[in-house]
């Protein structure tokens, strides 16, 4: 079979893909979406589903930032099985040294608009009993959560209103140059193809410096109450930097079926997607130093995933070099469902022309090619 008729092929129907390919469809291009298995798959059925605003670099908080208020413009379309809840995140700080850190990020956030409200160690115990007596925290109101496989399933079917073609079933093998070519034989041409695939992704862009960034994650059975805001430590961002070495941090979620979401961890090099029992024992061990009660709830499934990381941490949303028809959204990796919708409208507004509400620079894939070519 051969599929033509299309602007713009979408290769990845994760939450990514389908943020792309919903804004390319709204704004009157002709779509289609290819992916090997299904909906909503790969690192968005992995992932926690956090709607969050970060501050490692003023680029990261810009495409945060913007998603973000994305994310709350479509809120009263989201269906109920997407799950969105304004719970808001609280940084936890266990001592006088992360305290410091919380009147940073008070100050940095406040600048920048984000409304936040910094937390004494009495304060803390009363929004969240269940942690033990921590110095305190700052509250970010405004993050949410969601259930990520329904938002992508929703991105979708939005897009196919919009006339976009779902097609699945069978894994691209290669793409480029107006084209993506499929295990089974099929062919789809376009004027643009966009590699939206994850950590799959350099497998299509050979080149790519895209690597996997394996986590894992437990969900408890149900505890109305337990937790009440995500909760993350302060050093879950010492531990999210680390770039060569396995790590763990207290990251914990509410969902609105009254079970907890537990994470989080990181390990490089770790291509298999099976349980790595040493580090999932580490990551529960630190999140019942933080809340003790952990140890007497219940887990009813454990699973692992695979986050697409780039080495400056920023995504790659734009053309690749060398290829003009060819344009990527991918790296984004523990990101990926925060950003999903500011990379689509990022990535359309370069397919279109249009001039974005912020600065594209710093996730153009060229960044890449220029260190490849320096040889940095």
């Amino acid at each position: 079979m051969n599929g033509g008729g299309h602007d713009v092929i979408v290769v990845g129907a994760g939450i990514v893909g389908a943020a792309c390919a919903y804004e390319l469809a709204r704004r009157g291009l002709r779509v289609a979406i290819v992916d090997r298995e299904m909906v909503g798959g790969g690192a968005t059925a992995a992932g926690m589903g956090h709607i969050v605003v970060m501050d490692d670099s003023e680029a990261q908080f810009a495409l945060t930032r913007y998603s973000q208020t994305l994310w709350q413009d479509l809120r009263p379309e989201l269906p109920t099985d997407v799950e969105y809840d304004r719970c808001g995140t609280i940084w936890v700080a266990a001592d006088d040294e992360e305290m410091a850190e919380v009147r940073r990020k008070h100050e940095y956030y406040g600048k920048r608009g984000v409304p936040t409200e910094v937390l004494d160690s009495p304060s803390l115990q009363k929004l969240e009993p269940n942690l033990c007596p921590m110095a305190g925290g700052l509250l970010v109101s405004q993050d949410a959560v969601l259930y990520p496989p329904c938002a992508a399933q929703f991105l979708i079917e939005r897009a196919q209103e919009h006339g976009a073609d779902l097609i699945l079933g069978s894994p691209v093998t290669q793409m480029g140059q107006g084209k993506a070519d499929l295990a089974d034989g099929s062919r789809f041409t376009a004027k643009f193809v966009v590699n939206a695939a994850g950590a799959c992704s350099p497998q299509l862009t050979p080149g790519l410096e895209v690597r996997k960034r394996k986590g894992h994650l437990v969900i408890t059975d149900r505890y109305p109450g337990f937790i009440r805001h995500q909760l993350v430590e302060l050093g879950y961002l010492k531990s999210a930097s680390a770039l060569h070495k396995d790590s763990v941090a207290f990251n914990v979620q509410p969902r609105r079926t009254g079970q907890v979401l537990i994470g989080s961890s990181r390990q490089y090099g770790a291509e298999h997607e099976e349980v790595d029992h040493e580090i999932l024992s580490r990551m529960l061990t630190r999140a019942e130093e933080y809340m003790p009660g952990l140890a007497q709830v219940s887990s009813i499934r454990t699973w692992t995933g695979f986050r697409a990381a780039t080495p400056d941490k920023l995504p790659l949303i734009g053309p690749w070099p060398g290829d003009e028809s060819l344009f990527l959204a991918t790296g984004h990796e523990g990101l990926g469902i925060t950003t999903s919708l500011a990379t689509g409208v990022l990535l359309t507004d370069q397919i279109t022309g249009r001039k974005s509400q912020i600065a594209i620079g710093p996730y153009l894939p060229s960044r890449m090619a220029e260190v490849v070519a320096h040889g940095k």
